[in-house]
């Protein structure tokens, strides 16, 4: 298979960072120089998108995780770095509703021992919301019932 076959053929199962399918072609290219001119090609026929990328982590992860954790990803892909505040800011606006909804499925119930809420802050954190979400969602859904 082509070199431009294999980038195909992994850009039509999801979208790649520049990063990510440099890495997964590199193996099958006979030089570097070849590898980044058929980058730049993808690039220019819009095949390639980093903002693409970036929408795709967001649409993908956003329902389970909190904005640390999917812009912890994105940095590993080496996206630019405004691009990446720009998803940040627009993630942080959602960041209650979305870790209340996470805490919701989990746990559905407030906790009923500091040991319990510990559990459910501890949950929240692992996925990457942040402390003040974290006790906003687990505090307040004392108050829902």
């Amino acid at each position: 298979m082509s070199l431009k076959g294999r980038a195909l053929a992994y850009l039509a199962r999801r979208e790649h960072s520049r990063l990510e399918l440099r890495r997964k072609l590199a193996p099958h290219a006979d030089s570097q120089e070849e590898l980044d001119a058929l980058l730049d090609l993808l690039e220019q026929e819009n095949l390639l998108s980093n903002q693409r990328f970036a929408e795709s982590v967001v649409n993908r992860r956003a329902s389970r995780l909190g904005t640390s954790r999917i812009v912890s990803e994105l940095k590993q892909h080496a996206l630019d770095p405004q691009a990446v505040s720009d998803v940040a800011e627009r993630l942080r606006g959602t960041e209650f509703e979305r870790a209340q909804a996470v805490w919701q499925k989990k746990f559905g119930q407030p906790a009923d021992s500091p040991q319990e809420r510990a559990r459910q802050m501890r949950f929240l954190a692992g996925r990457g919301f942040s402390q003040g979400v974290i006790r906003k969602v687990v505090r307040g859904a004392d108050f829902d019932d």
